[in-house]
């Protein structure tokens, strides 16, 4: 389902980008992203978007109303609230979460640092960490920003996942690696 929402939410967030970038609005957007994000991931939002007597513009406005009271009853800028109007009309604000997600990243990409999440069997101590940082900054040619999940189901070594790019040096994934090649 997750990689569902990423390939309806890339075209979108990438838009998004490009006109934030020409309008040299980046945060802006970006907060407002967040926010609407926020919104779209409420439960409370979720019934009423499920509700056949609520009409997709009436679902724009709810959500654009919603955010305006989230931000201090300043309305977003024109923007976001028509991309939230265009995401309402096409049954799409769920994936609103996705997009802002998608729109940091790119947006992070922009900026040169290169947003890496590292999943180890153990945990990495600050000399680990640093490691890390300098190995994959010299790979990637940017500034490395690191998150650090522990997962214990990998056995041993480090899963690194940045944008598309996953390399893959636990004992859970050689293991898998091994058993596909065993059944050729």
């Amino acid at each position: 389902m997750a990689g569902d929402l990423t390939t309806i939410a890339r075209p979108y967030a990438e838009a998004a980008f490009a006109i934030a970038k020409a309008q040299d609005a980046l945060e802006p957007w970006s907060e407002a992203l967040q926010l609407l994000g926020a919104i779209a991931s409420d439960p409370q939002l979720h019934a009423i978007v499920g509700n056949p007597n609520v009409g997709r513009e009436r679902l724009g406005e709810l959500a654009l109303a919603a955010a305006a009271a989230g931000n201090d009853g300043q309305e977003l800028p024109a923007g976001p609230a028509n991309l939230t109007r265009i995401l309402a009309a096409n049954h799409r604000l769920p994936v609103l979460p996705e997009i802002a997600r998608l729109f940091e990243q790119r947006k992070t990409a922009e900026q040169g640092v290169r947003q890496v999440l590292v999943r180890s069997a153990f945990p990495l101590d600050d000399k680990e960490r640093q490691s890390l940082v300098t190995s994959l900054h010299g790979h990637f040619g940017a500034d490395v920003e690191l998150s650090v999940e522990q997962d214990a189901s990998l056995i041993g070594g480090v899963e690194i996942r940045a944008d598309d790019l996953v390399i893959d040096s636990s004992i859970r994934g050689k293991l898998q690696q091994l058993s596909n090649e065993l059944q050729f």
